[in-house]
């Protein structure tokens, strides 16, 4: 018996598809079709940013009617953005795709993204100095917002998502914006020629995401255990010099970690200047106070280090930054940082940092 890739989902109750009509997607509806290993409902999200859309959505209805898939236009309404659109349009896309999956029950949405999907998603984050998370690429499975995102595809290459469609005699819809070099993406295609004859090809970049989310797990869970053994993020104080102990990597991870905890997102080059900025400190046993994505990291210069929530009236302030070494001058006493009481710790994040959808 041959085996789908839609099988790893053979568990759950209910799945929502999204199937846009392009190749990959109806690849997608048309396999699952073929599957049946559970409950399908389908939906297209018609963001109303070309003409073409709306028919190609009415489209995906005929053939999903023709399968015995129950489908549902999800429009985006209202002015639509000037700027970033194309990241407002998929933050839109999920948030619809989320009601919808609510609505008939389903607690995961399975997307089309495959190998070359992937491909370019490495790149992207590798031009922008990503971290191991990043390098990891797209995750095979995900929560977003308290539903489930799935993407059993991800191993085939687009190519052979083409070929199954046109094997069925199934048409497809070819979006325009996918070639328009205003847009990252296609551009990163424009170079995969190029990429591909030095070697570095779809499976080799999937290789290399691979490879960085088992880095990635196994990082994440070594800091987690130092965190169950000092407590930072639980209770907000440490031993500084047992932090201070510990490979530079599990240091940041380890703030970064009690910092989110506190509502913030630390930006990771900041978190790589704080960790730098507060290891001197320790060594030198000189007090330190440092903010960043509204938390505060404190050392008194003997023992202890604290995060806490920085003062309202540098509540705005993002990036990490020293306000003084001496304590005569600082503004942000370490002595003085305390945990806050008004509102409640959030639970530490998870050891394994999300990745960005795509």
């Amino acid at each position: 018996m041959n085996r789908s890739p839609l099988d790893v989902l053979s568990g759950e109750p209910a799945l929502l598809l999204a199937v846009s009509g392009g190749p990959d997607s109806t690849a997608l509806l048309l396999m699952a079709a073929e599957w049946g290993g559970t409950s399908l409902y389908a939906a297209t999200v018609d963001h109303g940013l070309r003409p073409e859309s709306a028919g190609e959505a009415v489209s995906v209805g005929r053939l999903a009617a023709r399968l015995g898939v129950p489908h549902r236009i999800l429009r985006w309404e209202g002015e639509k953005p000037r700027t970033r659109v194309q990241e407002r349009a998929r933050a839109a896309r999920y948030d619809l795709l989320a009601g919808e999956a609510a609505r008939v029950g389903a607690r995961v949405i399975v997307t089309a993204h495959h190998l070359d999907d992937q491909a370019e998603t490495v790149l992207m984050r590798l031009a922008r100095g990503s971290g191991l998370a990043g390098l990891a690429g797209m995750a095979a499975r995900m929560q977003r917002g308290g539903i489930e995102i799935a993407r059993p595809l991800l191993a085939l290459p687009k190519a052979e998502l083409i070929a199954f469609c046109e094997g069925r005699g199934e048409a497809f819809a070819l979006d325009p914006s996918n070639q328009n070099p205003a847009y990252a993406r296609p551009r990163w295609r424009r170079l995969k020629t190029t990429l591909a004859a030095e070697g570095l090809d779809a499976p080799a970049l999937a290789r290399l995401a691979r490879r960085a989310a088992l880095a990635e797990q196994a990082l994440a869970a070594t800091a987690a255990a130092v965190e169950r053994r000092i407590g930072l993020a639980a209770t907000g104080a440490c031993d500084a010099s047992a932090l201070a102990g510990e490979p530079p990597e599990i240091i940041r991870r380890v703030l970064t970690g009690a910092i989110a905890a506190l509502g913030g997102e630390p930006p990771l080059d900041a978190m790589e200047r704080l960790t730098t900025d507060f290891l001197a400190a320790v060594v030198a046993r000189r007090r330190f106070a440092a903010n960043v994505a509204g938390g505060l990291l404190a050392y008194d210069g003997r023992a202890e280090a604290r995060v806490s929530l920085e003062p309202p009236r540098r509540a705005a302030t993002k990036l990490a930054r020293p306000v003084s070494a001496t304590p005569t001058t600082t503004n942000a006493n370490p002595t003085n940082a305390r945990v806050s009481t008004r509102s409640p710790r959030k639970a530490a994040p998870s050891a394994s940092p999300a990745n960005g959808t795509t």
